[in-house]
């Protein structure tokens, strides 16, 4: 565990070298100013409404058909609504999409918790679970009887992202093979993916979509809306809080089972309004691209840090780790930083690493990155000296 830090150094990082937002923060993320100014706009009309009424089903339609158009959903996917977050999904995954047997790739925190509620399941058989070390990822791979794959986008807790692609040799959904699940919480909208890959990518929006968290949101292939059919018609109980048949029949009506939070929603909708009329998802990613070129030129070139995750191609563009030497406490930088307003620098607390963990979500500016690389080497400078 990193200790929390009381006793920060008197070291002052001059006003001129501070980034503009100081955010940077794995969830919830930073969300851009202009969105709660439309918020406070729009809350006399808005806020405290009905949400079965057209003032907030229209947003929520806007919602499913502005990601329809950011992911260039192929025809036939849906896009579904419910209250409860990631964390509810996992549940409602384990009762509605795992038929009998699934597979997950375990690489860290989070992509190790849909794997245990897979185990603690008592009408689903014991899963198989691919596990590497901290700072790589596994592969999936094609096993009979695997009728759900279980794959993570981005593992937040260590900043490895993997490419989302259907197991090698795997049977389509379509021909008796198994569905693939995306634990994409903190990569959707931030990492680039190819929708004819996945059948279930889901995620909240407290992350790329700079909002607030509770909600949880899936892209459904047609052979997921099948599973979810299939599952709803067989004698298998499901509570009506994790049925994604309900989730996905109230979706279609531009509304979630129960009430949604709506300042929520309208967040989300104004970053997916942003990203689309921008460029889509070119642009979004182009943003997390270019913040995490400059974090990982950074931390190469630096003669205190060095990038947590080794290969390249598995350094997520999203959420960066980056280790510090032994002679550097990662928890005092942090807390030097925080003294001056930029936040949520410190590591996972899980992980236990003398490290460094920093979003870069689209809605941080990549030249505040750039500010915060230097203000990290003026305080090691000062603490140094």
């Amino acid at each position: 565990m990193i200790p929390y830090v009381t006793d920060i150094p008197d070291i002052d990082i001059p006003s001129h070298m501070l980034p503009g937002d100081g955010r940077f923060g794995s969830g919830p993320s930073k969300v851009r100013p202009v969105a709660v100014e439309a918020l406070a706009r729009a809350a006399g009309g808005y806020l405290g409404t009905s949400h079965r009424q057209r003032t907030v089903k229209s947003v929520v339609e806007k919602v499913r058909r502005g990601w329809t158009e950011l992911f260039g959903l192929p025809d036939g996917y849906e896009v579904v609504l419910g209250n409860g977050g990631t964390t509810c999904f996992w549940d409602a995954a384990t009762f509605c999409l795992i038929e009998h047997r699934s597979q997950h790739l375990s690489f860290g925190e989070f992509s190790s918790k849909f794997a245990a509620a897979a185990v603690a399941a008592p009408h689903l058989c014991e899963p198989e679970i691919v596990s590497s070390e901290v700072g790589t990822h596994p592969t999936a791979t094609a096993r009979e009887g695997i009728d759900l794959y279980a794959l993570t986008h981005n593992e937040t807790s260590t900043g490895v992202m993997m490419p989302i692609r259907r197991p090698e040799g795997a049977a389509l959904p379509s021909d008796g093979g198994g569905l693939v699940a995306v634990d994409a919480t903190s990569g959707a909208g931030g990492l680039p993916v190819d929708p004819t890959q996945f059948d279930a990518y889901y995620f909240a929006p407290q992350k790329c979509f700079a909002s607030d968290g509770g909600l949880w949101l899936a892209l459904l292939s047609p052979s997921a809306q099948e599973r979810i059919a299939r599952i709803g018609a067989s004698d298998r109980w499901v509570p009506a809080f994790l049925d994604l048949s309900i989730a996905l029949e109230n979706s279609k009506l531009d509304q979630t089972y129960n009430t949604p939070a709506l300042a929520t929603l309208f967040l989300l909708d104004d970053q997916l309004s942003w990203f689309n009329e921008n460029g889509g998802l070119p642009f979004s990613t182009g943003r997390c691209d270019r913040s995490a070129e400059i974090l990982y030129t950074w931390a190469e070139g630096s003669d205190f840090a060095t990038p947590f995750v080794r290969r390249e191609q598995d350094r997520s563009h999203v959420v960066g780790t980056i280790d510090l030497d032994a002679s550097v406490d990662a928890a005092t930088v942090a807390g030097v930083l925080r003294a001056h307003g930029i936040v949520d620098t410190e590591p996972y607390r899980k992980l236990g690493r003398n490290q460094l963990r920093i979003a870069m979500f689209p809605a941080v500016e990549p030249d505040d990155v750039a500010a915060l690389c230097a203000c990290i080497n003026h305080v090691v400078g000062a603490l140094a000296s």
